[in-house]
């Protein structure tokens, strides 16, 4: 079974960093590209940033470029997204997303596997 399980989230105050973590299970990622997304309350959920697992190229949602940093290291199967500069509205439920047929990185339908998410919280 594919999992794909997110950890790190937390409360922070504005301008504090936080890493999230992404443990992908189940089968093998090397020709698979992997995202975050997040949805706050209330709102739809939003692309934030996409990684290819074997080649690291990296995509960025115009709101977290030069934030946040996607990361992977295939030989844990970890997916990263280190979150600096934090502000309130980057507050929301983050999730993890794999998907192998990717031609539009932030078109959630196109991710075939999903994590649970996990909550990030930025005070201000």
């Amino acid at each position: 079974q594919v999992q794909l399980v997110e950890s790190g989230g937390g409360l922070v105050q504005a301008g504090g960093s936080l890493t999230l973590s992404c443990a992908a299970s189940g089968r093998t990622f090397s020709s698979y590209r992997m995202a975050w997304f997040r949805q706050a309350p209330g709102k739809e959920r939003e692309f934030v940033a996409s990684i290819t697992w074997s080649g690291g190229s990296t995509y960025y949602a115009d709101s977290v470029k030069g934030r946040f940093v996607i990361s992977r290291d295939p030989a844990k199967n970890l997916v990263a997204l280190q979150m600096n500069s934090l502000k309130p509205e980057d507050t929301a439920v983050y999730y993890c997303a794999g998907g192998r047929y990717i031609s539009d990185d932030d078109n959630q339908r196109q991710y075939n596997y999903w994590g649970q998410g996990t909550q990030v919280t930025v005070s201000s």
